[in-house]
């Protein structure tokens, strides 16, 4: 059921100090960029930043499946908790989430556009 690893979308309550920190530290700027969403390309994974999520939420892991409706019952059966339901976030990119039952936030996201890539440079900090 599962492609991989795929997103990693980090808190950024102050997104305008995050993109300038994470773009100078990774060397380039974000591929997508919008008021409630920036996301930089790592060889084909996402790095996001997202500042609406709740107060004391650590980072939120996303990985890859073909089809996120019959993951999302998948996990759900297996005793996850829901936290996300499926939601579409543009281009044909859909994502749930739950909680496992030891507490720890387990997001999957459909992206047909996803395409794992070499990162030939991937900035001063990494």
């Amino acid at each position: 059921m599962f492609l991989g690893l795929r997103s990693l979308i980090y808190p950024a309550p102050d997104l305008a100090a995050a993109k300038e920190w994470y773009t100078k530290m990774l060397g380039f700027g974000p591929y997508f960029d919008e008021p409630d969403y920036v996301g930089f390309d790592l060889g084909g994974y996402e790095l996001g930043l997202f500042p609406h999520f709740p107060e004391g939420a650590g980072p939120y892991t996303y990985w890859g499946v073909p089809n996120v409706d019959d993951a999302l019952a998948s996990l759900l059966e297996a005793g996850g908790t829901l936290l996300e339901d499926v939601s579409e976030v543009g281009g044909g990119t859909r994502m749930a989430s739950v909680t496992d039952p030891f507490g720890h936030i387990f997001g999957v996201i459909e992206n047909p556009g996803f395409a794992i890539k070499n990162m030939d440079s991937p900035g001063p900090g990494l």
